[in-house]
């Protein structure tokens, strides 16, 4: 029921009918674990106080309750073996795509293209898609431990090439189409991979997109590919011509096979997922196959709440690991929907006129698409009929109390769930849970098993504003870095500020009313939810002949998220046409989800002395700070410059202060 559609900050605006509460996953789970003993309080608060306390109890558990079958002899649920070595389920083997695709009936996947083609599988038909697919990886030589991978849309063709690949154990990686050539070399390189599952075009903003040009240079790039198939059903597009061996999707699912899923070690690895690129060569974060089961699971089932038959929609591209969530849900029984191409063409309301058409129970947005319709003033709930609508979340950058006004003025009565988490688990660390009331401008509460907490600077823990931090273990944490043998990457990203804690890069802030991310705490940017690679652009940037040196980030102003280019040019050069030169050489390399908000030309780009550029003091700049708050000016390489920038960060705030 809602309570108050124009409750202010902090203030309650819906809260579930008790009669409902029984209903509710989190309630079934609570009750599940008093039914074996475990002495439980009523709040949430005090679940996950027992979760956090004790971890191998609760996950052991959370495995039973989600029905996820272990093979081996039962022993200690987590080693003792501090972070980042630390071991889950020793000794148990499992298999992600047999756990996700057992004992399922009924509607599977519902595909709807950009322009509207919609397409159903069934649970019965994608475990045969899938059988087919694995035992013609196996006929061309692909095994256990070798790589997959795919550059592909949201499709049928995604799903049932992540889980064939992992029922064999082979180890999957996937790319957005949309992604430059030398985007995908940087990643799929890393993996030496052995197949690839390739789009050669792709359907955007009403047009069919051809990449062939692309994909010869990335073919160029990826030399021990043995076997390309071909996914050319959602796009006129043809093949590239390659002396590699290739075949094309239907001939590669057209033979009827046996399911045959291969036991792996619980922390066997499942895919690799790439950071986007700050800092130089994206980093290959590995997942097993247990660990991201489990933790995916749980999100599915406990903060999404979602149930079997559920028909959910989530808003994400192959690359983002929202998406990889969304394929999760088919383990608890229910039907994915996966929507391609612009999710807002040719209007802002195409995503509510699908959630309606589609009897929706489960929708995920990203906090920049919620925002972008509260600006435009649309009103879903007038034109669609979202009764079969249990469950809004949001995620990819903090929800705005006028995002959540939006939400229960002009969607209606919905459980409004903001959550937080990342690539990097697989997972989140806060978020929702349906049975607490929905405060204004705030996140709910923090995940199960997850001890997240706010550290100052000294390392203590706080309540005010501080850095995120993991403090114990979780299942989902990577099981390395790609090529990091020696864990030393894996280290520097997490482990440095805090040694043995893990350190997020994100600022979180606890209170009375619940929780709040205050954007991130590193360089890394984050617009609409999906993080872009600055390395990424400044490749295609700095490629440009007018371009001596740029410089990209990422800041949360308000209720926007605002990313400026600056720019240093060669002398003589005319500022429009290397800002038209720039946005070209964006569009062409990377794709237009890059493209800054503006292209400022400055004198030059600052550096500390040591040559590295001055990314996160200039953000903090733009967020209100003083030179010598954010840098010590005998660190950088020309005192004077910084100057500059901080009085056209100056005057950027005053703008967006009228």
């Amino acid at each position: 029921m809602i309570v108050d559609a124009e409750a202010g900050i902090g203030e309650v605006a819906w809260r579930l009918d008790p009669s409902l509460e029984s209903q509710t996953n989190v309630a079934r789970f609570a009750d599940f674990l008093r039914s074996r003993g475990v002495e439980l309080g009523e709040d949430y608060e005090d679940l996950w106080q027992w979760s956090v306390d004790e971890p191998e109890h609760f996950w052991s558990a959370w495995a039973d309750f989600a029905g996820v079958a272990m093979k081996g002899a039962s022993g200690v649920v987590c080693s003792a073996d501090p972070m980042p070595r630390t071991r889950w389920f020793p000794g148990r083997r499992l298999n992600y795509a047999r756990e996700l695709l057992a004992g399922h009936e009924g509607t599977a996947i519902v595909a709807i293209s950009e322009s509207g083609e919609r397409t159903e599988i069934t649970f019965a038909r994608l475990r045969a898609d899938v059988a087919a697919f694995a035992a013609n990886l196996r006929e061309s030589g692909v095994g256990p431990g070798d790589r997959v991978v795919g550059i592909l849309p949201n499709i049928p063709e995604a799903v049932i090439g992540l889980l064939a690949t992992a029922s064999i154990g082979a180890v999957w990686s996937v790319c957005a189409p949309e992604f430059g050539p030398g985007a995908i070399v940087s990643r799929f390189a890393q993996l030496e991979p052995t197949m690839l599952i390739a789009a050669p075009g792709y359907e955007l903003g009403g047009t069919d997109r051809h990449r062939g040009a692309e994909l010869a240079e990335v073919l160029r790039g990826l030399p021990t590919l043995r076997r390309i198939v071909w996914v050319t059903g959602h796009t006129r597009a043809r093949p590239v011509d390659t002396a590699v061996a290739s075949c094309d999707w239907a001939e590669a699912v057209a033979a009827p096979a046996e399911a045959d899923f291969a036991d792996v070690e619980f922390d066997h690895p499942l895919w690799v997922l790439f950071s986007s690129g700050t800092t130089g060569v994206p980093k290959g974060i590995v997942h097993g196959h247990g660990g991201v089961l489990l933790e995916q699971l749980k999100l599915c089932s406990i903060h999404d709440d979602i149930r079997p038959g559920d028909r959910v929609l989530t808003i994400a591209s192959t690359s983002w690991v929202v998406w990889n969530g969304l394929v999760a849900a088919l383990g608890l029984g229910a039907a994915i929907v996966l929507l391609d191409g612009n999710p807002t063409h040719p209007a802002l309301d195409r995503l509510w006129q699908v959630a309606g058409a589609e009897r929706v129970n489960v929708l995920g947005v990203g906090a920049g698409f919620v925002h972008a319709c509260a600006k435009a003033g649309l009103e879903p709930a007038r034109d669609h009929d979202f009764s079969a609508l249990r469950v809004v979340t949001v995620t990819g950058s903090p929800l705005s109390p006028d995002g959540f006004r939006w939400v229960y003025r002009s969607v209606g009565d919905v459980w409004l769930t903001s959550q937080s988490g990342g690539t990097d688990i697989a997972s989140i660390f806060v978020g929702g849970v349906p049975t607490l009331p929905v405060r204004i401008g705030y996140i709910q509460a923090p995940a199960l098993g997850v001890r997240v907490e706010s550290w100052n600077e000294n390392g203590e823990p706080t309540l005010g504003r501080g850095e995120l931090v993991v403090s114990a273990p979780l299942p989902s944490m990577p099981l390395q870095f790609w090529g990091d043998p020696g864990f030393e990457r894996y280290r520097d990203s997490y482990f440095t500020m805090f040694p043995g804690v893990w350190r997020h890069g994100d600022f979180i802030e606890f209170s009375s009313d619940g929780i709040v991310i205050h954007g991130r705490s590193d360089s890394t940017l984050n617009r609409n939810g999906i993080r872009l690679g600055s390395a990424d652009i400044y490749a295609a940037v700095e490629g440009v002949p007018e371009v001596t040196e740029a410089m990209i980030v990422g800041v949360e102003i308000g209720a926007d998220y605002y990313m400026p280019l600056f720019v240093a040019l060669t002398p003589g050069t005319d500022a429009d046409d290397a800002r038209a030169a720039i946005r070209t050489a964006i569009r062409t390399h990377l794709s237009p989800r890059y493209l800054p908000d503006d292209i400022i030309v400055m004198p030059a780009i600052p550096h500390t002395k040591t040559g590295k550029k001055l990314e996160v003091p200039v953000k903090r700049l733009l967020q209100g700070k003083k030179v010598d708050e954010v840098v010590d000016p005998g660190a950088v390489d020309d005192a004077a410059l910084l100057e500059r920038y901080a009085a056209f960060a100056a005057a950027t705030s005053a703008r967006s202060a009228r």
